[in-house]
């Protein structure tokens, strides 16, 4: 079995994409990777403290090594090509050629993944690439994972969605032109329970935090928009 590291955000498509690989036999996934803003000390996008990162590994059936990967804030692209390419090398060195993620959708990203991995001489995987969204949030639900909202961005999504349970009432009460997923960056989750678990992972619900970020701009000198996103911080 070809050995692989899986590209670990703490939310419920990485979750799965750990499910099916280990349904399905195919690889064997030795390590997750999971990239830490220095600065905040949280996972990135996710906004998860570290320590409950490592609690949620810890709480897996499978004793996996969990592989820090702590950037920058602010992060030029090239700075994270830079960091995230010296990772994948000292992986390569250890026989680790495939990287596992959890992206369904979006064309860019998986081609910028592939783009970056393939000047390595190594190999991206996508074992929910194109999968209909929608049914997706079902089958996960239906296998028994628990997730919690805990980010949503404010131009497509509302507060009220901030720490709900992904479940059908959830997918219901999404607006139309909301991916069922989250994959054009709507929502983030956290999973703390599933068939991967060997317990459930244990946190509180701490304070609601709004955050703006810089949009990129297209023209020079044009006044950056600002990006407003909800965050719930799980103790």
């Amino acid at each position: 079995m070809k050995k692989a590291i899986l590209h670990w955000s703490t939310g419920k498509d990485a979750a799965y994409v750990l499910y099916q690989v280990e349904q399905a036999g195919t690889y064997d996934i030795v390590c997750l990777s999971t990239t830490v803003q220095q600065e905040l000390n949280r996972v990135s996008m996710h906004g998860i403290r570290r320590e409950l990162l490592l609690r949620q590994v810890a709480a897996l059936k499978r004793e996996l090594q969990l592989d820090l990967v702590e950037i920058p804030n602010p992060l030029s692209a090239m700075e994270y090509k830079s960091i995230m390419g010296k990772r994948a090398l000292l992986y390569k060195k250890e026989g680790i050629q495939h990287h596992v993620y959890g992206d369904i959708l979006l064309t860019d990203l998986k081609e910028y993944r592939e783009q970056q991995l393939n000047e390595l001489a190594l190999t991206a995987v996508f074992p929910l690439w194109q999968k209909p969204t929608a049914s997706l949030l079902i089958d996960m639900v239906e296998a028994g994972f628990k997730a919690v909202v805990v980010c949503v961005n404010e131009q497509h999504l509302d507060k009220s969605f901030l720490g709900r349970t992904i479940n059908q009432q959830f997918l219901k009460d999404l607006p139309t032109a909301v991916d069922p997923c989250g994959e054009n960056g709507e929502f983030h989750t956290f999973v703390y329970d599933g068939p991967i678990f060997k317990k459930t992972v244990d946190f509180k619900v701490g304070e609601s935090v709004y955050k703006t970020y810089d949009a990129p701009t297209s023209t020079e000198g044009e006044t950056a928009k600002k990006y407003g996103f909800w965050f719930l911080d799980l103790l």
